[in-house]
C-alpha cells in the first residue's frame, strides 16, 4: 500500500503530527454524534419542544462559529501548537460542564462554550498539518484528520448505545474528557510549524523543525522559498488581500466550497440520525444508535480509500465522485419518501441504503477534501485566515441545517427535504467543478501562482515570473 510505504519512509515528527491531528479529530467526531444520542434522553428529562432541541444541537455550531472567526488570529499571535493544546485542555473543561448542567440555559452555555474551542480547532488543525506534514504524505494526513473525525462519530454512538439502558446522557458527554486529557499530552511533545516560526523570525527553529520534517531535502532552500512567500504577502491586512486579485477566486472558491460542505445536509443526518430512522419506522436503541454507527463504519472505509486515493489520483476526481454520490442518495431518498409513510420491509432498507449512500458519498467527497483545501489554498500570511474564512462559512450552513432540519421535517417531509438538499448538491457540483485546482503533488508555495494565473496552472512559470505573476 503506497501511502503506508510512504509514511514509514516520512520522519517520525511528521508522523506525530498527523497523529495529534487525528487525535483532535476524534474528539471533534465524538462531538458531533454523542449528542444525537443524549438528546433522546435529555428531551425527555428536560421536557424540550421540538425548537429546543434545535436550540441545544445549533449552541455548539454558533459557538464554532465564534471560534473559527477567532481561530487564524489566534493561530497566528500565539502559535498553532499552543492553539490546538488550548482547544483540547478547554474542551475536556467544557464537557465536563455540560455533563453536570441542572437545567437547559446551563447546558445551552456549556455548548456553546465547547463550540468555541472546536471552531478554533478546525480552522487551526488543517493549517498545522498542511505546514508541518512532509509534502508527499500532506494530502493523505490532512484525510487522515476526516477518517478520525469519523471514528470519533462511531465512538459517540457506540457510547450512547452503551449507556442507553441507564439513559445516563451525562456520562455520554462527559467521557468527551478522556480524549480531550490524552491528546493535550500528545500535543505538548509538538513543535510548532517551521513557516509560523518564520513568520516570528525564529529562523533558527525553524530551520531545525525541516531538518525533523524533510531531513532529505535542502532545509536553506525550504527557508527561503517560506521567506519568498511571506514577503510576497506583505502588507496590508490579510482580509484585505484575500478581496483583491489574484487572491478574490481563492477567496471566493474556499468560502464557496465551505458553505456547500454543510448546506448540503450531512449534519442533519448526524445530529438527527436517531430521529430521522424513526421516521423511516426504525424503533429500538439498537435500531437508533448502533445503525447510525453503521453507516458511519461505511464512511470510515470511504475516507479510508479517500486517503489511499487523494496523493495519487487528485483531489478533483475523488471530490466530484463524492458529490455525485450524493446526488444519488437524494434522488433514492425522495423516491422512498414518495412512495408512501407506511415505512416497512423494502422501503425501510431502502431508506437505510439512501442514509449510507449520502454519508459515504460526502465522507469520500466534501468531508475527506475540505481539510486538504483549507490547509492548501492560500500561502503561508493569509493560511490561517483563509482557513478561518473557508470553516466559517462552512458553520454558517452548519448552523441553518442544524437549526432548521427538524422543522424541515414536520414541515416538508421526508421527500421534500431530501429535494432541498438534492438542489443544493446539484449546485455544489457544479461550484466545484468550475472552480477547484488540483492541487496533487504541487509544493504550498506553488499553488499562489495557480491564482495568480486567473485560475490556470502557468505552463512553466520561472520564479522570478511567478512572483511577478502575483505581484501585478
Amino acid at each position: 500500500m503506497q501511502f503506508v510505504a510512504e509514511l514509514r519512509a516520512s520522519s517520525r515528527l511528521g508522523v506525530l503530527v498527523g497523529v495529534a491531528a487525528a487525535s483532535v479529530g476524534v474528539i471533534y467526531g465524538y462531538d458531533l454524534s454523542n449528542i444525537a444520542g443524549a438528546l433522546l434522553f435529555i428531551t425527555e428529562e428536560f421536557g424540550l419542544t421540538t425548537r429546543q432541541q434545535e436550540l441545544l444541537t445549533t449552541a455548539v455550531v454558533i459557538g464554532e462559529i465564534a471560534g473559527a472567526i477567532g481561530g487564524g488570529v489566534l493561530a497566528n499571535r500565539i502559535g498553532r501548537k499552543k492553539s490546538m493544546v488550548l482547544v483540547a485542555a478547554t474542551y475536556g473543561a467544557f464537557a465536563l460542564l455540560g455533563a453536570l448542567s441542572t437545567a437547559l440555559p446551563m447546558l445551552v452555555a456549556a455548548r456553546f462554550a465547547l463550540g468555541i474551542t472546536i471552531g478554533i480547532s478546525v480552522v487551526v488543525v488543517p493549517v498545522f498539518v498542511a505546514e508541518s506534514a512532509p509534502t508527499r504524505v500532506r494530502g493523505a494526513l490532512l484525510v487522515a484528520y476526516q477518517m478520525a473525525t469519523v471514528i470519533g462519530i462511531i465512538i459517540g454512538y457506540l457510547a450512547a448505545y452503551l449507556l442507553a439502558g441507564s439513559q445516563s446522557w451525562r456520562w455520554m458527554l462527559g467521557l468527551a474528557a478522556v480524549p480531550a486529557v490524552l491528546t493535550t499530552v500528545l500535543l505538548l511533545r509538538l513543535p510548532d510549524s517551521a513557516r509560523w516560526y518564520v513568520m516570528k523570525g525564529r529562523i533558527d527553529e525553524a530551520r531545525r523543525v525541516l531538518r525533523r520534517v524533510e531531513p532529505e531535502l535542502d532545509t536553506d532552500v525550504q527557508l527561503a522559498e517560506i521567506q519568498r512567500g511571506l514577503r510576497e504577502e506583505s502588507g496590508g491586512a490579510a482580509l484585505r488581500e484575500m478581496l483583491r486579485k489574484p487572491y478574490l477566486r481563492a477567496t471566493v472558491f474556499v468560502v464557496g466550497l465551505g458553505f456547500f460542505i454543510q448546506i448540503t445536509g450531512i449534519n442533519a443526518i448526524v445530529y438527527y440520525s436517531p430521529r430521522l430512522f424513526e421516521a423511516m419506522g426504525f424503533r429500538g436503541h439498537f435500531a437508533l444508535l448502533v445503525l447510525p454507527a453503521l453507516v458511519q463504519v461505511a464512511a470510515l472505509a470511504a475516507v479510508l480509500v479517500a486517503l489511499v486515493l487523494v496523493d495519487r489520483v487528485g483531489r478533483r476526481p475523488i471530490l466530484l465522485s463524492g458529490i455525485g454520490m450524493m446526488i444519488a442518495a437524494n434522488v433514492l431518498l425522495i423516491a422512498v419518501f414518495l412512495a408512501g409513510s407506511d415505512f416497512g420491509g423494502v422501503l425501510t432498507v431502502l431508506g437505510f441504503l439512501g442514509v449510507l449512500l449520502f454519508t459515504v458519498g460526502f465522507t469520500f467527497g466534501f468531508g475527506a477534501l475540505v481539510w486538504v483545501y483549507a490547509g492548501e489554498s492560500f500561502p503561508a500570511r493569509l493560511r490561517s485566515t483563509g482557513s478561518s474564512a473557508m470553516l466559517t462559512s462552512d458553520l454558517v450552513a452548519n448552523a441553518i441545517v442544524a437549526g432548521a432540519f427538524l422543522t424541515m421535517l414536520e414541515s416538508l417531509g421526508g421527500a421534500g427535504t431530501f429535494m432541498v438538499f438534492g438542489v443544493l448538491a446539484v449546485a455544489g457540483f457544479a461550484f466545484v467543478y468550475k472552480l477547484a485546482p488540483e492541487t496533487k503533488g504541487r509544493q504550498l508555495e506553488e499553488i499562489q501562482h495557480y491564482w495568480g494565473n486567473g485560475g490556470r496552472w502557468p505552463e512553466a512559470p520561472s520564479t522570478a515570473a511567478a512572483t511577478q505573476e502575483v505581484r501585478s
